[in-house]
């Protein structure tokens, strides 16, 4: 299955994320922040098949984690998790609003990791 770095300062919910997409076979890699994000994405560009971020988040937030990965990466996917607007989140991304149905986000990962790159 993919790999898949799941970026959130609330642990709780990155620790459920991360426990559902376990659940369904997959490898994931955690981040608290965009900053440490952006240096975990770095380190392993070619090895991440998906992002999942918070939007708000302290340190970076989710849009600069984004643009800066794609520095790194212009092909990168992404899904942008958030509990308030989403207008900010980049254009190419998938948008999972919290709190969220998990059938409808594990269908959204589905959906993002067998899109082609951008």
């Amino acid at each position: 299955m993919a790999v898949i770095l799941v970026v959130d300062d609330d642990d709780g919910v990155r620790n459920m994320v991360s426990a559902l997409l376990v659940a369904e076979g997959h490898r994931v890699i955690t981040a608290a922040n965009g900053a440490e994000a952006v240096a975990v994405y770095r380190s392993l560009p070619s090895r991440i098949d998906l992002v999942i971020t918070d939007l708000d988040m302290p340190t970076m937030d989710g849009v600069k984690e984004i643009l800066r990965i794609r520095l790194t990466n212009p092909g990168a996917k992404f899904i942008c998790m958030t509990g308030s607007s989403a207008d900010r989140c980049p254009q190419g991304v998938a948008l999972v609003a919290k709190p969220f149905v998990i059938g409808e986000f594990l269908a959204c990962v589905k959906e993002r990791l067998a899109a082609p790159h951008l």
